[in-house]
């Protein structure tokens, strides 16, 4: 499904004062009450997340917006492949709402529909194996609709390992969207040889880039997408991190490079950086490897602990921070008029073959 550009807010926006704004969400939730939910990504700003009924991990807040049939809406804080994961999960009686359209995921347009059916077909032409496809929910409903029809299955940063643990029983290779970087630290954990047993897939060149005997050779075929937040991270950073912060503990999300992950103590979702953070002694001292503004949340709600971004020139999610809080009062004030908008809908049959893939995930 296509991203479509928000238009403007009405002009009356622009005079609202922070204050006025937060009086008029509280006025919005009192008076919708149980008929709407909303949902915050951990990565969201402040300003966002004191409003949401619950903050997690993207698939986290599709889960939760599964599990509740009582909410007409689904507000979602997020980008827009998670409200479409979240409209897979809900019931047809549920609307989900995006409250900015242009909260896209720049990874998950590295991977359109048109490219991914072409390089499979391409693919197919070179190899006489079982070829299981795997993606990152950070992908569209279309991708996830892919992999569902050609019996692969979603993963999160969480599960991958076990996921692809999944694939290789299925078949002898297994094709990764769109997080190259992902694929790549998950498999080298499994034991795959990044050099000799992976390769990159570039859309843009004739195979990929690769040769037929490097496919062919290959046990891990990575889609060439990335984080732009998660790729700024480097090992000198790291370097930085552990001369000026003796006995720093480095702990990085696994969208960061190779060399990145290896460099660090550990590596892990969100919701591992979470735990492994808020579970450490008091007094211990963090460089953090993922988005901004969950790196200076946790340094707030946990000052007993030094806790930094390892990146010093701060790089938040740029689509995720365009849900700005006139955006919420805005959604919230159009479901009170009884005209919602930014309806996420993902149409059949994508829909069907994208829980498909889905519940593959779920079920391991």
């Amino acid at each position: 499904m296509a991203i479509t550009l928000q238009d403007p807010l009405p002009d009356h926006f622009a005079d609202i004062s922070p204050e006025e704004t937060d009086r008029l969400i509280a006025k919005c939730r009192e008076e919708l009450g149980d008929r709407v939910v909303i949902l915050g990504h951990h990565y969201q700003r402040d300003e966002i997340i004191k409003w949401a009924d619950h903050r997690g991990d993207s698939l986290k807040l599709s889960q939760l917006a599964g599990a509740n049939t009582k909410a007409e809406y689904i507000v979602f804080c997020g980008v827009h492949f998670m409200a479409e994961t979240a409209d897979i999960l809900t019931t047809k009686e549920q609307s989900v709402i995006l409250p900015n359209l242009s909260a896209g995921c720049s990874m998950a347009d590295m991977a359109s529909i048109r490219q991914v059916e072409h390089a499979w077909s391409q693919l197919q032409s070179v190899v006489d194996c079982n070829v299981v496809p795997v993606t990152y929910v950070n992908s569209t409903a279309a991708i996830k609709a892919f992999v569902g029809r050609n019996n692969g299955a979603c993963c999160t940063s969480s599960n991958a390992a076990r996921v692809i643990s999944w694939a290789f029983e299925q078949g002898e290779k297994l094709m990764f969207f769109p997080d190259q970087h992902l694929g790549r630290n998950t498999s080298v954990a499994l034991g795959v040889d990044p050099d000799r047993e992976m390769v990159t897939w570039d859309p843009a060149l004739p195979l990929g880039g690769n040769s037929t005997e490097a496919i062919r050779q290959a046990k891990v075929i990575l889609w060439k997408g990335h984080c732009s937040v998660h790729a700024r991270f480097t090992t000198e950073q790291i370097a930085e991190a552990r001369a000026t912060h003796p006995g720093v503990k480095v702990i990085v999300h696994p969208e960061c490079s190779l060399d990145v992950v290896k460099a660090a103590d550990a590596s892990g979702s969100t919701e591992f950086i979470i735990q492994a953070i808020s579970s450490s002694e008091p007094g211990t001292t963090w460089g953090v490897g993922t988005e901004i503004n969950l790196v200076n949340r946790l340094a707030r709600e946990l000052p007993d602990r030094k806790i930094f971004c390892l990146d010093p020139v701060v790089c938040p999610c740029s689509t995720m921070y365009r849900i700005h809080p006139y955006y919420l009062l805005w959604s919230l004030q159009n479901i009170l008029m009884g005209a919602p908008t930014n309806i996420i809908m993902v149409q059949e049959p994508t829909a069907s073959d994208a829980r498909r893939a889905l519940d593959r995930m779920l079920s391991l």
